[in-house]
């Protein structure tokens, strides 16, 4: 998919990764439409690059297609998506105090699963009107965010690894039946990362996070992982598949 003249939603787009990819796919000449829960953040973002904001909450139906609908209706259609809102959580499963609370699980579960698929439910039912275009009649691609969580969960992260393994198992089937209307899915598994999620972390926890990476030895960049979704959405044969964006981590169970 050509991503220049593209236009394109980045979902959780105000900060983090999500922002990274903002950026990313502007500067490669896309029309990105920002939605997130965080105004301030996405209005200001926007502003800055000449995008659009829309509020939206992933596990409010008619608040996301109404930020799908935003961008279907620019010119081209919606051609991008790409699913970066989600939260983190840690939470063991029997402690002292109780049993892991039941509404903390779901929780993680409505925001990271049900929300990603209501992304990706409503993005590929805007893209299926789409002209094909280019050499393969390509209609739109979408890009979802896993974890290496969903492979590697560590102590206390079986809400967070749950939900990440019920993305990372929905691309395949996902992208098999979205093929018969020229629509490709892929999923990102990034490991540590710089973003605001560990970003409140002390000075040597960050530290010794970044030394676990076999290489490169530090934290990942979110620009990195832009530029991989950048490459997803550009390469045709790029689709169906969880792709591990980790430096060779693999977590220790804690």
């Amino acid at each position: 998919m050509l991503i220049d003249g593209s236009t394109a939603l980045v979902v959780g787009g105000a900060s983090g990764l999500g922002a990274a990819t903002v950026r990313a796919l502007s500067e490669r000449g896309a029309q990105v439409v920002i939605a997130d829960v965080d105004v301030e953040r996405g209005e200001a973002l926007a502003g800055e690059l000449g995008a659009r904001f829309v509020t939206a909450d992933v596990t409010d139906a008619e608040q996301l297609a109404g930020a799908v609908g935003a961008a279907a209706a620019l010119a081209g259609g919606l051609r991008v998506c790409v699913q970066c809102a989600g939260i983190g959580h840690a939470e063991r499963i029997a402690r002292s105090r109780g049993p892991h609370e039941l509404s903390s699980f779901e929780r993680v579960m409505a925001i990271n699963v049900v929300g990603t698929f209501n992304v990706l439910r409503l993005a590929a039912m805007a893209m299926r009107s789409n002209d094909p275009a280019g050499e393969d009649g390509e209609r739109g691609v979408c890009v979802t965010t896993a974890s290496i969580a969903a492979y590697d969960g560590q102590v206390g992260q079986v809400a967070y690894a749950a939900s990440k393994g019920a993305v990372a198992a929905m691309t395949l089937p996902a992208a098999r039946e979205l093929a018969g209307s020229a629509i490709r899915v892929c999923a990102i598994a990034p490991g540590l990362f710089d973003t605001p999620l560990l970003a409140g972390l002390p000075a040597d926890a960050r530290q010794q996070l970044a030394a676990s990476i076999p290489f490169p030895p530090r934290l990942g960049r979110p620009e990195e992982f832009a530029r991989l979704a950048c490459e997803i959405v550009a390469n045709p044969m790029l689709n169906g598949e969880v792709i591990r964006l980790d430096g060779a981590l693999r977590m220790a169970p804690r």
